[in-house]
C-alpha cells in the first residue's frame, strides 16, 4: 500500500457531507438499538423477545432485496437516503411519544424494528452506491475506507452513549435519536454530486433479477463476495464471546465489553491508515491475505488462555477483515456499473446480512455440541481452507492488482 494520490478525500465537500451523515444516522442508530433493546427486556423480561428485534430487522432486507436494488438503480439515491432518515426520525418520534405517554409496549417495538429495518436496509444499500459518486476516481478506495471510518466510529460509540443517556432518560435517547436522524437527513440534502440522471430501463424480469446476473458471471465480483460469505460463516465468533469472558478468562461483564469493542478498535484503526494509503498494487493477493489473517487471529483467539493475548487477537482479526471490507466494496463498486450498482449492492448486503445471521446460529448451534473453544478453533481452520480453495476457484480475482484499474467494462455485461 502507497499514498500515491497527495489528494485527500476530505478536500472534497460532497465526501465531507456524506461522512457526517453517516456517523449520525448510524449513532442514533446503534443508541436506539440500545434503548429499544433494553426497555423491551424490562418490559417482558424475555430474552427470546430480543433476538425476535434482530429477526424483526432482518425480515424486511431479505425480503425486498430487489426492490431495493431496483429502487437505488433508478432514483436519486440522495433522496432515498433522505427519505429513509426521515422515516427513522418518524419511529424515534413515535418511541418518544409513546413513552411520555405510557403507552410503549413489547408490540409496538418490535412493529418499529421492522420499520427501522425496512428503512436501514435501503439506505446502507444506497449509501454504499452513491460513495464513488462523491470523489474522483483514484480516491474511491480511500473514500471507501473513509466511509468505514464513519461506521465504525459510531458503531464503537453509539452504543455507550446511548446505554449511558438511556441510564439518565429514555425520554433523552428518544429525542437525541430523532435529532442526529433528521440532521443526517439535511447533511444529505446539500451533498452536490456530479452524476447523469440513471437511465431507467424498462421493467422486466430480466432487469428484476439483473443484480444476481451480473455477479454470476464476474468471477471478480462473484469471488470477492463469496470469500466474504462463507469466512465470516465459518469464522464469526462475536455471538460466543459471552462464554469466553465469564466461562473461559473467568472475567465479568466489563470483560464481554472488550472483547466486543477489540474487533471495531482494531477495524476502526485500519480504516483509518487506509483512508491515506491506496492498494497500489496486488490489491486481490492482499484481500485474500486479509482473510487468511482473520482465520489465523480466530485460531489464535480460541486456543489462547491469556485474555490480553485474545483481547489483541480481536483487534487483529478487525483489523484485517477491513482491509478485505474496503478491497471488496471497492470491487463491488467499481465492478459495477453504475446503472447496476444499487441491484448488485443490494444483493451483497444480502450476502453480509446471511454470513452475520447464519455465521452466530452456526456457532451458537456448533458450541451447544461440541463446546465454545471447538467451535471457534473449527471455523478459524475452515477459514483458511476457504481461502486455499477460493484461491483456486477464482484466480482473477487474485490477479487484480491496482483497485482504481477495475472497470465496469472489463466485467461481464449483464442482460437487459
Amino acid at each position: 500500500m502507497t499514498s500515491k494520490h497527495p489528494d485527500s478525500v476530505l478536500q472534497h465537500r460532497p465526501f465531507v457531507l456524506f461522512w457526517f451523515a453517516r456517523v449520525a444516522t448510524t449513532t442514533g442508530y446503534q443508541m436506539l438499538v440500545v434503548a429499544i433493546g433494553w426497555q423491551l427486556y424490562e418490559l417482558t423480561g424475555n430474552p427470546l423477545d430480543l433476538g425476535l428485534v434482530g429477526l424483526a430487522q432482518f425480515i424486511p432486507g431479505f425480503l425486498l432485496v430487489l426492490v431495493i436494488g431496483q429502487v437505488t438503480d433508478r432514483y436519486d439515491r440522495r433522496f432515498i437516503l433522505s427519505t429513509c432518515q426521515a422515516v427513522e426520525a418518524v419511529m424515534a418520534a413515535v418511541l418518544l411519544m409513546a413513552a411520555v405517554s405510557g403507552a410503549i409496549s413489547g408490540e409496538l417495538i418490535l412493529g418499529i424494528a421492522f420499520v427501522m429495518g425496512g428503512a436501514r436496509a435501503f439506505e446502507l444499500t444506497a449509501m454504499q452506491t452513491i460513495v464513488p459518486s462523491l470523489v474522483p476516481l483514484p480516491l474511491v478506495p480511500r473514500a471507501v475506507a473513509g466511509s468505514a471510518t464513519a461506521n465504525q466510529s459510531a458503531t464503537i460509540v453509539g452504543p455507550a452513549l446511548g446505554g449511558f443517556i438511556y441510564a439518565v432518560s429514555p425520554l433523552a435517547v428518544y429525542s437525541l435519536c430523532c435529532a442526529l436522524f433528521v440532521l443526517a437527513g439535511m447533511l444529505v440534502i446539500f451533498v452536490r454530486i456530479e452524476r447523469a440522471t440513471p437511465q431507467r430501463e424498462p421493467f422486466t424480469l430480466g432487469t428484476f433479477f439483473a443484480g444476481f446476473g451480473f455477479i454470476k458471471r464476474s468471477p471478480i465480483i462473484l469471488g470477492a463476495i463469496s470469500l466474504d460469505l462463507f469466512a465470516v460463516l465459518l469464522g464469526g465468533a462475536t455471538a460466543l464471546l459471552p462464554v469466553f469472558a465469564r466461562d473461559i478468562h473467568g472475567a465479568g461483564p466489563w470483560a464481554l465489553g472488550l472483547l466486543r469493542a477489540a474487533p471495531a478498535v482494531g477495524a476502526l484503526g485500519m480504516a483509518i491508515m487506509l483512508t491515506r494509503w491506496s492498494f497500489d498494487r496486488n490489491a486481490g493477493r492482499i484481500m485474500f491475505a486479509a482473510v487468511a489473517a482473520f482465520g489465523l487471529s480466530t485460531i489464535v483467539f480460541a486456543l489462547s488462555s491469556s485474555f490480553i493475548v485474545a483481547l489483541m487477537a480481536l483487534v487483529v482479526l478487525g483489523a484485517s477483515d477491513m482491509v478485505s471490507v474496503v478491497i471488496r466494496m471497492t470491487l463491488v463498486q467499481l465492478g459495477t456499473p453504475d446503472e447496476m450498482r444499487g441491484r448488485v449492492t443490494a444483493v451483497n448486503a444480502l450476502f453480509i446480512g446471511a454470513s452475520n445471521q447464519l455465521g452466530e446460529f452456526r456457532a451458537g448451534a456448533a458450541a451447544a455440541w461440541l463446546g465454545a473453544v471447538p467451535t471457534v478453533l473449527i471455523g478459524g481452520i475452515g477459514t483458511l481452507v476457504i481461502v486455499a480453495l477460493w484461491l483456486w476457484l477464482f484466480p482473477p480475482l487474485a490477479r487484480v492488482n491496482r483497485l482504481e484499474d477495475v472497470k465496469p467494462e472489463s466485467a461481464p455485461k449483464s442482460a437487459s
